[in-house]
């Protein structure tokens, strides 16, 4: 089963999963959500910090680790991890990105507040095109957390919490990567995904080198950045002046940054439609149409204003589409990926016990 890592559940777990609370966790780049059974639902940004010093540990209330805003927030005092900055763990040789996922599945865990010795089962959305060896990283991270895990792409869990597991094309635009799935009415496989380096961190990083070459005085962070894309992010039609106020020389100055953060913001449409068109032109001839009419965004990128239609304008080109956003797509692919637990029966899982 290419959307997800699996292995047989042994005979005497069926009870366990009918009396386990599901969960379904959308681990981020940039942001991670989780949605349980019990109707809980909770998002963080997919930030992790432990405090530098006893100076810090005392500014913190004696807090031994922060997630999320907390940890943004006070990232001076911190050594500051984003366990998933490349789109998967990044573990290299010295790093506590490891740990940091582990930490952050949990605390992510423990927000929609699980019973006393409650089997705890779990789906994890994963890039479209993350190997092996991403997936088994996850898998370790998430021991002693869940009792069993199941790891399945991030566009499929969209896909199957809207209930359209055919003829639909699914765009994730997350941080760190935009993931693509074509779905036919079963498991996709990998020549029915794409996995793009381009998405919400591309674009900052372009957004700040237009910013400091049109404004070389301008005083700005990658976070500040950040935080302009997603309030003021567009690509399509002309909005009215977007002025931002950055520090030059310490003094608060307005600067009119409209056209750079178009210009920025515009980097996703080409790759993306580049991709569409791949998955389409390479699809059964029959069922092209249907595909092509059946685009859907999701992700923080998805919000993107004007992204569905600039995205729609260069596919006219090659025979036209219908590009719509998802509903919340801050939780669709959580409330995905806990409908796909809520489904699967028992040998589909993977147990960490």
């Amino acid at each position: 089963m290419t959307a997800a890592t699996t292995t047989s559940a042994p005979a005497d777990d069926s009870a366990a999963a009918e009396n386990a609370l599901y969960i379904g966790i959308d681990l981020g780049t940039s942001r991670s959500s989780i949605a349980s059974a019990t109707g809980v639902r909770k998002t963080l940004e997919s930030y992790v910090g432990w405090p530098k010093d006893a100076v810090s540990l005392k500014h913190l209330g004696g807090q031994e680790i922060v997630f999320g805003k907390t940890a943004l927030d006070n990232r001076l005092s911190l050594d500051l991890y984003r366990p998933l900055a490349v789109g998967v763990i990044d573990n290299q040789e010295g790093s506590r990105n490891l740990e940091a996922a582990r930490e952050l599945i949990n605390h992510l865990v423990e927000m929609v507040e699980p019973g006393r010795g409650e089997s705890l089962f779990g789906v994890v959305g994963v890039p479209s095109e993350a190997s092996g060896k991403n997936k088994e990283d996850i898998i370790e991270c998430t021991k002693g957390i869940l009792d069993s895990v199941m790891i399945v792409t991030e566009p499929f869990c969209v896909a199957y919490g809207m209930d359209r597991i055919a003829d639909v094309l699914v765009v994730d635009i997350g941080a760190g990567t935009t993931d693509l799935c074509r779905m036919h009415g079963t498991v996709p496989t990998m020549e029915d995904q794409v996995s793009l380096p381009i998405a919400g961190d591309a674009v900052d990083k372009k957004l700040m080198e237009l910013i400091n070459k049109k404004f070389p005085n301008a005083q700005v962070t990658i976070n500040m950045i950040k935080r302009l894309k997603e309030k003021f992010g567009y690509v399509h039609t002309a909005k009215d002046k977007i002025e931002v106020e950055f520090p030059v020389d310490g003094k608060p100055t307005m600067h009119d940054v409209t056209d750079v953060v178009r210009e920025a913001c515009t980097i996703l449409v080409d790759p993306i439609v580049e991709s569409i068109h791949k998955l389409i032109s390479t699809f059964d001839p029959e069922f092209q149409d249907k595909l092509r009419q059946n685009i859907i965004l999701s992700g923080g990128g998805g919000l993107m204003d004007g992204l569905n239609k600039a995205i729609e304008d260069k596919l006219d080109r090659v025979g036209g589409a219908s590009v719509t956003v998802v509903e919340e797509p801050m939780y669709a692919g959580a409330n995905g990926a806990l409908q796909l637990a809520l489904d699967m029966p028992a040998d589909y899982w993977q147990q960490l016990k």
